[in-house]
């Protein structure tokens, strides 16, 4: 009874801490993937079709790595050691992914299919990496603490940190944007491989940070005398709150990330901005999102203020998807106050949802991994095949007067916000009396 006790307590700052930047490798490495992978694919010359393709076996081989990796984690733990292996295959695959098509200089051949093929087989290793990572990181709140102010707290550190990975890679790209002026595809292949290696090396110290100051989470021996089993895939399928809870955090991830792989495109085209802002834009979106992200972390939560929060966070996405819509390119700089909102939306909408998986899956920690697992299942390949669906559209250019790019960015994004405020209406989130978690996080 007393490590039960203990496990309800508030975590420390440290832990918290430490926790939160476990996840930096694989979001600066997320964020050059949702935010230039398509932009780089189209600029040495793949057809939009092709370039979504790729990013389409990666998301697909994303998808099923998470359902295989919670399936491990659930049957034998080690978090820490699926952390470690999935961050090695990130660091050693994803500078291929925007550097040269390795089975092109094999074979010796430029041709469209076989770049297709050759970019597609690291995209899909980078993302198997990814999948062991991300699901051996998030699925560790359960098991660090019972706690559910504590769960917020681990949950918003992690969102708060993602914000500083992609301002890293902002910064990384606006000096490498700034400091090189491409005139071949060359050129063009060399800078992104340069923010790829930067992005690396930045990833991976913040990654020895968590791999030293977290140790590997004891919960689920701890209280295996309260007579906890491992919980059935079965068991999780017939809970009428599972299917809200991924319902809700999938069109969290189809808002957040199909508007990350689109903004470039529409700022540069659709508003004839400066090549500076797919720099500028995204880094005005995360700099807001840590700001509320480092908020949320210090309030104190009920189930309905978890919902509250997220309804809040839709509704600014679809006033900011209206004015997306609308916008012309005459009053491009008011692109920077939309920024504004969408991040803090951003910041909301993600933070709430995923502490509503926390909420699903309570003490049954030992089916913890599969929740996490297949969710991300659900938010990888719908991603992918709305991107690839939006970009096999690119070809015809515009509808109407307006482009593929500015419908995708504005009325996807909305839809799947108002949606996911209509689920999170219907949802009923119980949580025990929360406590304040102790000591603030980043003051």
């Amino acid at each position: 009874m007393d490590d039960i006790e203990s496990c309800t307590r508030p975590l420390g700052r440290g832990s918290v801490f430490c926790y939160g930047v476990g996840h930096m490798l694989n979001d600066v490495t997320a964020a050059c993937w949702f935010t230039y992978l398509l932009v780089f694919l189209t600029d040495i010359g793949l057809p939009p079709r092709d370039a979504a393709t790729i990013m389409l076996s990666g998301q697909i081989a994303d998808g099923f790595a998470t359902i295989f990796s919670g399936e491990l984690i659930d049957r034998f733990g080690h978090f820490k050691i699926c952390h470690i292996a999935g961050s090695v295959l990130v660091a050693i695959s994803f500078s291929s992914v925007f550097g040269v098509c390795v089975p092109c200089k094999i074979f010796k051949t430029d041709s469209a299919t076989m770049e297709t093929v050759g970019y597609s087989i690291f995209a899909a290793i980078f993302n198997v990496g990814w999948a062991a990572t991300q699901v051996s990181h998030m699925s560790m709140v359960n098991c660090m603490t019972l706690n559910p102010t504590s769960r917020v707290a681990l949950a918003s550190c992690r969102n708060a940190f993602t914000m500083v990975a992609n301002l890293s890679l902002f910064a990384v790209a606006l000096a490498v944007f700034n400091l090189s002026k491409p005139k071949t595809p060359v050129d063009i292949e060399n800078q992104y491989r340069w923010i790829a290696y930067l992005s690396i090396l930045i990833g991976c110290c913040f990654v020895g940070i968590f791999l030293v100051g977290t140790k590997e989470p004891r919960l689920r021996q701890e209280i295996e005398g309260k007579s906890l089993h491992r919980i059935s895939w079965k068991d999780w399928f017939k809970k009428v709150l599972y299917y809200q809870v991924a319902l809700v955090y999938m069109l969290t991830r189809l808002v957040t990330n199909v508007s990350q792989a689109l903004l470039a495109f529409y700022v540069i085209n659709d508003l004839q901005m400066a090549q500076s802002s797919k720099a500028i834009v995204p880094a005005i979106i995360y700099i807001f999102s840590f700001v509320v992200s480092v908020i949320l972390q210090e309030m104190k939560w009920t189930g309905q203020r978890i919902k509250a929060f997220f309804t809040a966070g839709g509704i600014l996405w679809i006033f900011s998807g209206a004015g997306i819509f609308l916008l012309p390119s005459s009053l491009h700089n008011l692109m920077y106050l939309l920024s504004v909102i969408i991040g803090v939306a951003n910041a909301l909408m993600t933070v709430t949802g995923i502490s509503m998986q926390s909420v699903l899956v309570g003490e049954d920690i030992n089916g913890s991994a599969f929740v996490y697992g297949s969710l991300s299942f659900l938010d990888k390949v719908s991603c992918g095949i709305a991107l690839y669906v939006i970009e096999s559209y690119q070809d015809f250019s515009s509808i109407g007067s307006l482009s593929i790019t500015r419908y995708g960015l504005s009325l996807i994004t909305a839809s799947c916000a108002l949606l996911g405020v209509l689920v999170t209406y219907t949802i009923n989130l119980e949580t025990p009396n929360l406590k304040h978690l102790t000591e603030p996080l980043l003051a």
